[in-house]
């Protein structure tokens, strides 16, 4: 957020102390990343989200009511993928680690994985009975197409991820990249909801709707590839490791992320996030077609959210600079995210769509502020490691926040696929009074509970604006103490 919003003198006379002296605590780290670098990193974001949040938002529905597998199936898969994960997170942040190119360690990464995986992702919404397969052959396409989409999206997600900490040492410089990110990323979901239900019509009147989830895909998929080169274009890698520091062996490296509490805190709070954010995002379609019974509200929905959602990501830098602290902004904007979700509960959007629409404009505010504080934390964790243990492994350590936020996703989707399944859902039909009621808890009150837990659990993190300059002088002299020894 620009210094010339409008603010109380008092504010502003406050505002600029605060900044005036946080950079000159921050002078030794680097700085003067261009305008068009940070918007190209936010761009990166914009581009993933049109293929994963495309994935957690419209998949499940997909496989359920237009390939006609079974919600328990669907459940297993998203936690078998997991697994799956466990290992490739991994593998990927410890290669893109050891990555050495003239164009850096992980911009390598964005030019060739998105294409790959915009091919995966149209496999994935293609049904299986476009070529013919039928019965069990379903289930085994499924998994055969989503692992596989799973591991191509981890190979551009988490490169483009760790990416951040290399583009910059400067807190506020990594704020500002971290904001364009969460920016970037609310406008492509916005975008997504209220342009994918419409789409998928208009591609389904020239003949079958399921083939038009196809049509969305390879759409989507080439937003994907556009969005990754523009980034690789833009950026440029300026905090340079040696190779002593990347060639740790594994239990050394496992060894310093349990000495790195607020790399842990971060971890946690991914898990969590990722539990509410998928499952409730997975639940919305469900939602407005069984419990409003008018499935183009979703559009609705997501039109009004749009500008609330930007507004969100926007205020976490004049946020970040009050506190002084990261980890309390998440913990701020997730406390007020779930009181606001409570309140769904109560409200009928077809009884009373204005306190409907003002409770989710409030909702997604605080939620997309909490997105951008909750990875704006995990670049600065990388400094505190090397700090404490001498070790920095930005691919290996974002891996596992990337890991955990996916079995927070796994978690959540499954466990509404699976209480659906057994509360007796049946695709397309009218539901009965256990499943609408699975539904409406798992829109509001569910994750609002989950919410809870996050805030307090970022109270926990504790590197403000003076440890981490703290932190950067340390290493800068450590730096300096080494050549001079060398």
């Amino acid at each position: 957020m620009s210094d010339s919003m409008v603010m109380s003198n008092q504010m502003r006379t406050e505002y600029e102390g605060l900044k005036a002296n946080s950079q000159a605590e921050a002078a030794s780290s680097t700085s003067g990343i261009s305008k068009l670098s940070i918007f190209a990193y936010g761009m990166g974001d914009f581009g993933n989200n049109f293929s994963w949040m495309f994935v957690s938002s419209f998949l499940m529905i997909f496989l359920s009511d237009y390939c006609g597998i079974s919600l328990v199936a669907i459940s297993t898969l998203f936690l078998v993928s997991r697994f799956w994960d466990a290992l490739n997170d991994p593998m990927v942040g410890y290669f893109s680690d050891r990555t050495n190119t003239r164009w850096g360690r992980y911009r390598p990464w964005l030019l060739f994985s998105p294409i790959l995986c915009a091919a995966l992702l149209a496999l994935t919404f293609t049904s299986p009975d476009t070529f013919g397969i039928s019965g069990d052959g379903k289930v085994v396409y499924m998994y055969l197409t989503y692992c596989s989409l799973v591991l191509l999206y981890t190979c551009a997600n988490l490169p483009y991820g760790t990416l951040c900490a290399s583009l910059t040492t400067n807190i506020y410089e990594r704020a500002k990249l971290n904001t364009s990110r969460s920016v970037c990323a609310m406008v492509a979901i916005n975008i997504i909801n209220i342009i994918t239900l419409p789409l998928i019509y208009f591609f389904a009147s020239f003949g079958d709707q399921t083939l038009s989830y196809l049509y969305v895909a390879m759409f989507y998929g080439m937003i994907f590839v556009a969005c990754h080169l523009f980034c690789f274009a833009c950026t440029k890698e300026v905090v340079h490791v040696s190779v002593e520091q990347v060639k740790v062996p594994l239990a050394v490296q496992l060894k310093a992320v349990a000495k790195n509490r607020p790399y842990l805190i971060a971890v946690l709070g991914q898990f969590l996030f990722g539990v509410t954010w998928y499952g409730r995002n997975a639940d919305l379609l469900y939602y407005f077609k069984y419990v409003a019974l008018n499935e183009n509200l979703f559009t609705v929905f997501s039109s009004v959210i749009v500008v609330p959602s930007i507004l969100g990501a926007i205020v976490f830098p004049l946020a970040f600079r009050i506190l002084g602290n990261k980890g309390y902004v998440a913990a701020f904007f997730a406390l007020f995210s779930g009181i606001t979700l409570c309140a769904f509960y109560f409200v009928d959007v077809n009884e009373e769509p204005w306190l409907f629409y003002s409770i989710a404009v409030l909702s997604n505010f605080f939620l997309c502020g909490f997105n951008t504080a909750v990875y704006a934390v995990i670049p600065d964790t990388a400094e505190y490691g090397q700090w404490k243990s001498n070790v920095r492994n930005d691919g290996f350590a974002y891996a596992f926040t990337s890991l955990f936020n996916k079995i927070g996703m796994a978690i959540g989707t499954s466990a509404l696929a699976l209480v659906l399944g057994f509360a007796g859902y049946e695709p397309n039909v009218e539901q009965n009074e256990a499943v609408i009621e699975v539904i409406k808890w798992s829109f509001s009150l569910a994750p609002a509970i989950i919410w809870f837990i996050t805030a307090a659990v970022y109270m926990l993190y504790n590197i403000d604006h003076k440890l981490y300059a703290q932190i950067v002088r340390d290493l800068a002299e450590r730096e300096r103490n080494e050549g001079m020894v060398n």
